[in-house]
């Protein structure tokens, strides 16, 4: 089965989606993370536009400061 995500979170790296076994070893630590803010975070299931400043976000390189928690 394939599913195809667009992460519109200022947090995420625009190429942020991997399958879990796919996930790059410096990258291991989202999983935890992912599963602490999916707890509080309703599922996304609609389609919708980028936000407006999304391709400015694409090139921001280590958001990880800017994440609310």
């Amino acid at each position: 089965m394939h599913f195809r995500l667009e992460c519109a979170v200022a947090e995420c790296p625009v190429d942020a989606i991997f399958a879990q076994c796919d996930v790059p070893q410096d990258q291991l630590h989202f999983i935890a993370l992912n599963l602490e803010l999916a707890r509080g975070w309703k599922p996304i299931i609609d389609t919708k536009a980028a936000l407006p400043a999304a391709d400015e976000w694409a090139k921001i390189k280590n958001k990880f400061q800017f994440l609310v928690r």
